[in-house]
């Protein structure tokens, strides 16, 4: 491989690894991200022991960064944004498993960033997400997803790495509302995003975050109506 060629690999791999959704900080190793998952899991677990029919929010750490409200409708919010967390995380296995049999008001996916990020298949991406769906549906009546939001060139995100990673999330995008409708679930569409909506190029700075707060209290506002 030319130079110039082993030059724009390296810049790519190493803005993968700075932007990486489920990194704590620039440069954070896998160990510490992995540790930080693990205790945050726990932490969930207590919160589902304590909680009736909560309203959950299952993502990343776009989720896990957001600053949900507590509570909608008499139901607790539980933001269960898990560092790093895609669809190859088994993340349904796991919440059922903190549920323990009881139910939630309302259960609403948004993940896609990191699949996004790390090359995955739309045909992989598709089975992953329909998987997940398939294994929630039971744990509650109203199950929603939430559209991905686009990824911009600044901080460490280069233009060839974004075009790249925009070109998967516009195709998970366009794909989710079938995946939604055949899983048993809503789809709580994306508006578009101002500019700029991130702080890195991935993370949402104020901006994103009320686009995408909005976007998610929309799709669960489905328990209201029971309640």
């Amino acid at each position: 491989m030319s130079t110039r060629g082993n030059t724009k690999a390296n810049v790519k791999s190493a803005a993968l690894a700075a932007l990486a959704i489920g990194a704590l900080a620039v440069g954070a190793s896998d160990a510490a991200t992995e540790s930080h998952r693990r205790a945050r899991q726990v932490i969930l677990h207590y919160t589902f022991s304590r909680t009736e029919q909560p309203i959950i929010v299952l993502g990343d750490s776009i989720t896990e960064a957001s600053t949900l409200p507590r509570s909608l409708c008499d139901h607790a919010v539980v933001n269960a944004g898990l560092d790093g967390a895609s669809t190859v995380s088994d993340l349904g296995t796991w919440l059922l498993k903190g549920l323990n049999g009881r139910r939630a008001a309302a259960i609403l996916i948004a993940l896609g960033t990191n699949d996004a990020l790390q090359g995955r298949k739309q045909e992989e991406f598709k089975a992953n997400y329909g998987s997940l769906l398939a294994q929630l549906r039971g744990a509650t009546d109203h199950l929603a997803v939430v559209g991905i939001p686009s990824v911009e060139v600044r901080g460490r995100m280069p233009p060839d790495y974004q075009a790249e990673t925009m070109k998967r999330i516009d195709a998970f995008n366009a794909a989710l509302p079938a995946l939604a409708e055949k899983g048993g679930a809503t789809f709580a569409a994306l508006p578009p995003m101002p500019a700029p909506h991130t702080i890195d190029g991935i993370h949402l700075d104020a901006a994103g975050y009320a686009v995408w707060e909005d976007a998610v209290l929309n799709g669960v506002r489905g328990a209201c109506s029971t309640h």
